[in-house]
This record gives structure tokens, sequence and C-alpha cells, in this order.
């Protein structure tokens, strides 16, 4: 498994001057072919799913791909949300797999955006995940860019920077130094001294919005002065979008899959030329030894119900266990069980499935989690067992051993 903690990962590509590509993925060609490039160049890469492209796929649909080619790569991969607009949208993404969130709140003023930042990093911060914010605004100027991202560009002043990561507490920062999102018109002319003063404000990570069409001496000038995470999209839809136009000059009456043959290895190509670039290729193997795996948590309880309790009634508190506690921040799935052996020393069972360790404590303390546990499990199932497990199929142990929760700690649900 190489799924692993972004921040671990952005870290050591901040102190090591280079950038990780976060590549947005809008079909299965996209997701191959970035994962086929990053294990060609054996280089770490984040997996991208930006919400304004939600409109030309299903969210819930797409993640189970992303995060099954995540997991079976060889090298080291994160998922980030790109783009979330607010805290239901990190909240959702993250129960869906994302292991890094990023929210787009830079169109606010920045009192407010320092608030809603806020609130997105208390809630990630508790599922272990890191929050990527931003500080000015990056503006499209022609085509989808300028659909999705109107108005005009704002540079990123170095004093907001420090005041807006020192009270939201985010681990990376994107910055507006004069990239664009999507097709540019001609070269830009990015403000270097900007970014100098801001990698001097601030001690994170830096990240890059609109890092399509730059050249070697941008890249290379970005990533010595803090940048360590580059968003990269426009061009690899701009190759797979030339691959078909020009296989239409050959087939004009080919089949879509023969019309789309040859756009994962265009795609490929580009993100493998982009990790080359940015320093990233043959990375992989330093970058495993320093990154904490990223495995869910299994919280199981096994118990027994007072007898006065029906069978209706318990099946009542299930249900309504499945629908409260599967809206907590972290919590993937709720499962609720029943013995299939009669006489089964412990008649039902809850398996919930967290996102991170971090989770078993915010998880306890959720205000949901201890209503309903106070109000209806505990007092009808004092006989019961609670104990976390995490994922030993990760093939490496965790930094920090989880500590075992059993029946000294079978009060909480």
């Amino acid at each position: 498994m190489a799924l692993v903690d972004m921040r671990d990962m952005l870290r050591h590509a901040y102190e090591n001057s280079y950038a990780v590509g976060a590549f947005d993925l809008v079909s299965l060609d996209f997701l191959e072919a970035v994962i086929d490039a990053a294990e060609r160049c054996r280089a770490p890469v984040i997996l991208s799913v930006a919400e304004p492209h939600f409109a030309h796929y299903d969210f819930e649909l797409m993640m189970p791909a992303v995060e099954a080619a995540a997991r079976r790569a060889t090298v080291p991969v994160a998922i980030q949300l790109d783009h979330g607009s607010g805290l239901p949208s990190a909240v959702q993404a993250i129960r869906l797999g994302c292991n890094g969130v990023m929210l787009d709140a830079s169109g606010l003023s920045l009192p407010d955006n320092i608030q809603a930042t806020r609130q997105v990093v208390d809630m990630a911060h508790a599922c272990g995940v890191p929050v990527v914010g931003e500080v000015g605004y990056v503006a499209g100027e022609e085509g989808e860019g300028a659909e999705l991202h109107p108005g005009e560009t704002s540079l990123t002043n170095p004093a907001e920077a420090r005041a807006y990561v020192e009270r939201t507490g985010v681990d990376f920062l994107a910055v507006s130094i004069g990239t664009v999102q999507g097709r540019m018109k001609g070269r830009p002319k990015l403000d270097f001294q900007r970014l100098k003063q801001i990698h001097k404000q601030v001690d994170v990570p830096l990240v890059i919005h609109g890092g399509s069409g730059l050249n070697e001496d941008q890249y290379r000038r970005l990533t010595a002065m803090g940048i360590a995470k580059i968003n990269y999209f426009t061009a690899l839809s701009d190759v797979a979008a030339e691959t078909m136009r020009q296989r239409m000059k050959h087939e004009r009456n080919g089949s879509f899959i023969a019309l789309k043959r040859g756009v994962k290895e265009a795609i490929g190509q580009e993100v493998e030329r982009c990790l080359r670039l940015w320093g990233t290729a043959g990375r992989a193997a330093e970058v495993m030894a320093q990154c904490r795996p990223w495995a869910p948590v299994e919280h199981l309880i096994i118990y027994n119900v007072n007898e006065h309790l029906s069978d209706q009634q318990v099946q009542s508190i299930m249900a309504r266990g499945r629908q409260v506690l599967g809206q907590i921040p972290g919590v993937r799935e709720v499962f609720t069980g029943e013995a299939v052996q009669e006489g089964a020393k412990y008649r039902f069972c809850w398996l919930i499935r967290f996102v991170h360790p971090a989770v078993i404590e915010s998880y306890r303390h959720h205000p949901d989690h201890v209503r309903f546990a106070d109000t209806l499990f505990r007092p009808y199932a004092e006989d019961r067992i609670s104990i976390d497990y995490r994922d030993t199929a990760s093939g490496t142990a965790m930094n920090a051993p989880l500590e075992l929760e059993s029946a000294a700690l079978g009060r909480e649900l």
C-alpha cells in the first residue's frame, strides 16, 4: 500500500526544494496515466479531484477508483480535494477517501477567509487530514479557466499571508504571484520578489495553482522559494483533446474507443515531463521512508442488550446510530450486525471505520456521538467490549502505536 500522509509528503518536498505534482482527474484515462507516469519515473504524486469538475463526473463513483489506484501503487500517493467550496465539501471528501483538502475561500475578505478556513482546519485536523488554504486570488483568462475562476487576479500580500497562516493553522498555503487558472495569453510574468517575501513570512510548504504554461527556469525558481506542490490540469486536458482531434483526421467514422486511443499515453508523457522537470523523479524511495502510511482504524463494539429490549427496538437503535454516527467527520462507514451463531457470547456488534487514528479521540468527544451513546446505547448495552484496530495490511507499522480499547474503556461506543 502506497497511500501516505500528504503532510509528510509535502514537508519532504519543501525541505528538499522540489515540487510534487497534484494532477486533476476527470476520467479513468487521467487516473491511470498519472499513476503510470509516477511509477515509470519513481516519483511521489498527488491525485487531485477538483470540486468544479464534479459537474462532469460523479464524485462518489470516482473516489473508489482513485483510492484503489493509490493503494495499489508502488510509489507514495496522496489524494486531495481541490477547490473545496466549504466545510460540507471537506467533510464529504474526507469520508470518501481524500487525505488532504484545499479550501477555496480566497474570494472572501481576509477576515471571512480566516473564519471559513479555521472551521475546515479544526474539523480536518481532528481527522488527521492536512489543509491547503489560499490568500490572494488566481483568476482565469480564457476558456474553462475563466468560467470556473472569473474576475481579476489578486496577488498575495506577504503580511496577510503570515496572519492567515497563524490564525488558521493551515498546513500549506496556496499563493497568487502571477499564474493563471487554465490557458494563458502569452508567458506569465511571475512576481518572484513577492514569493521571496512570502517565503520569509511563513514556514509552511507553498502551493501554486495554474501551473501549466511555465518554463523550466520559472519552475526551478519556484521550488527554490518554497513551492512544494504544483496543481496541474489544463496542459493535460489540452494534450488529451489534441490527441483526439488528430485521431479524428484519420478516423472520421471511428468509434469512441478508437478516437480516444493514445489519449492515456499522451497524458502520461506530459505528467512524466513535469515530474522530471520539478525534481520529483527518483524520489519515491526516500519519500516513502519519511512518510507515515495512511491507514484506517476499525472501531469495534461487541455487546448484548438488556433483556427487556425487543428486537424491533434494537433495530431502531441501530438504524438511528447508522444515521447519526455516519455523519460525524472522519467516519467512513458504519456497519451494524447480529451474530449468525445461536448462543454467541455477544449477540450484536458495531463496526465503525475511521479514516485515521486521530478520529478515535475526536469521535469520542463529538457531541452527536456523546448524545447518542448516553441516551440510546449505553443505558441498554451495559455488557459490551470496545476495541480499536489499525489496518496491518499497510505493511508498515504506525509511528505512534494505537492504544487498544478493551473492557476498561467499554463505556465508550
